[in-house]
């Protein structure tokens, strides 16, 4: 699936193409706030800690969690789109195409 439109809710305004969506923008949005707060920490985790009421162990934790969060991500992107793939040839039917889609 690809994103293809994309509006402003203050003027109504509606664009429509092809855009490309990253990994990080499918991560939920706690892993995305994270993710932000330790960017804007300058990807440091004693940084992190003074900003934050987490600890170390905590932080590690999390990075852990957005790690694997995010490989899990990518990972259903890639079978989304052989899934798609073998649609487009013909290797499966629509049906099967929509109930794997599904369990992903």
């Amino acid at each position: 699936m690809q994103v293809a439109a994309m509006s402003c809710t203050a003027c109504g305004v509606k664009v429509e193409g092809p855009y490309q969506e990253s990994a990080l923008n499918r991560l939920n949005p706690e892993d995305q706030q994270f993710l932000l707060d330790y960017l804007l920490s300058g990807f440091s985790i004693k940084a992190l800690e003074e900003n934050t009421n987490l600890g170390y162990a905590a932080i590690r934790s999390r990075l852990d969690k957005l790690i694997s969060n995010t490989k899990t991500v990518i990972l259903a992107e890639d079978h989304k789109k052989a899934i798609l793939e073998k649609l487009r040839s013909g290797d499966i039917t629509v049906v099967e195409a929509k109930r794997k889609l599904e369990k992903l």
